[in-house]
């Protein structure tokens, strides 16, 4: 029996979570029953590309230029259009959107195409409380218009089902808990000379350092991680800091951490792709994003041993337990977040004990196999069904 034709949408293939949820499902999933595509928008942005991992993986890779992450009638409905052709020409099984644009209009052309199978993944919603009204109010609407259509939604944490439900955003049957996981043998604390990367970076080798690997923008606060920084640097005067990424508020952050009195004591590296070598520099890991789906920069910390103090934000309680593998405090919260932060730069016991039963709970939790073999079974499920009334007719 021939593989079953997989194609799987998203909007950017920048270097970020979602992406790279996407490219390990379509790399791992069992070629001899499904035969995986991905399709992309052409963007990228200063968060760097996967466009040539995916490639190099060798994983079919569609462009669609007029995929973009912006609101444009004209181009949007383009992509609809040429989306819709290709699904008719291609026959897929299954289409499997994720992120907001390519969520709804991949699952608007795979109803039009009579695809017979919808799933989609939220990585966290696209609404979120520091949007206008009228902007959340819009996204709402359509994360409801493409529910009524899709079999099956994924999410990666608990509270995006409550939330979606909250909005009326499809049915609790519709919905599937599956955790945007990693490849753990990458992120094993063992693999990873410490000293060396500490050397590479120009950090000294016994001195505490707070860190965090991402993107500078207004989703994840990075002002606010350097005002925790500045009252953690002003408490402890050996602190180092380790910030690794790129983003919009690049600019901001150097100006901050002046202005913080720590510039000299901080390593920004840039855009990095080995990403487990920059964190085992790391004794403490700070997130303070406003809101999240699960950031899969949690349980990559916590894999290699390391404590995670986060805000309290969507779906990192569900990776943090407090007092057992981190910290967690409500958003805003500078001064609480700066005590837990130097309370464990202080105790490499209290460090060490979070850091063993993080890798303990990451390794039952967040392996990418399991991740595959939780999506290839839901997608069985899925195509035993009855088909939804329009996709009846197949690809007639």
């Amino acid at each position: 029996m021939l593989p079953l034709p997989v194609l799987h949408i998203i909007t950017r293939l920048i270097i970020g979570g979602a992406q790279e949820n996407t490219m390990f499902t379509a790399a791992l999933l069992d070629p001899a029953r499904f035969d995986v595509e991905i399709l992309s928008g052409p963007q990228t942005g200063s968060e760097g590309s996967l466009i040539a991992e995916v490639r190099a993986r060798g994983i079919p890779l569609t462009i669609l230029p007029q995929l973009l992450r912006q609101i444009n009638p004209l181009n949007d409905l383009l992509a609809l259009w040429k989306l819709t052709r290709l699904m008719r020409q291609k026959r897929y099984a299954i289409v499997h959107t994720h992120s907001s644009k390519a969520g709804v209009i991949g699952r608007l052309a795979a109803r039009l195409a009579g695809v017979p199978v919808i799933v989609h993944t939220v990585h966290g919603w696209s609404f979120h409380d520091h949007m206008s009204p009228a902007r959340r109010k819009m996204y709402v609407l359509l994360e409801k218009f493409a529910a009524s259509f899709t079999d099956a939604m994924i999410v990666v944490a608990q509270p995006d089902i409550e939330k979606g439900l909250r909005e009326g955003i499809g049915r609790p049957e519709q919905y599937h808990v599956i955790r945007s996981a990693i490849p753990l043998d990458e992120f094993d604390p063992a693999a990873v000379d410490r000293d060396a990367v500490r050397r590479e970076l120009g950090l000294p080798p016994n001195a505490p350092v707070l860190g965090n690997v991402g993107r500078f923008s207004p989703q994840k606060n990075p002002l606010d991680w350097v005002r925790v920084a500045g009252e953690v640097g002003r408490a402890l005067p050996d602190c180092h800091f380790l910030l690794v990424g790129d983003g919009p508020l690049r600019a901001d952050v150097e100006a901050a951490l002046v202005a913080e009195g720590i510039a000299e004591r901080t390593v920004l590296t840039g855009l990095r792709r080995d990403v487990p070598r920059m964190m085992a520099a790391l004794d403490v890991f700070l997130l303070t994003s406003l809101w999240e789906g699960l950031p899969r920069v949690i349980p990559q910390a916590l894999a290699l041993e390391i404590p995670v103090v986060a805000n309290r934000a969507d779906g990192t309680a569900e990776a943090i337990a407090h007092g057992e593998t981190g910290f967690l405090c409500e958003p805003g919260e500078i001064t609480e977040l700066a005590g837990h932060c130097v309370t464990l730069l202080r105790n490499p016991d209290l460090r060490r004990a979070m850091g063993q039963r993080g890798r303990e709970f990451v390794n039952r939790e967040f392996d990418v196999r399991r991740m595959v073999v939780q999506i290839a079974a839901l997608y069985e499920v899925l195509l035993e069904e009855p088909p939804r009334a329009e996709a009846q007719g197949g690809w007639n």
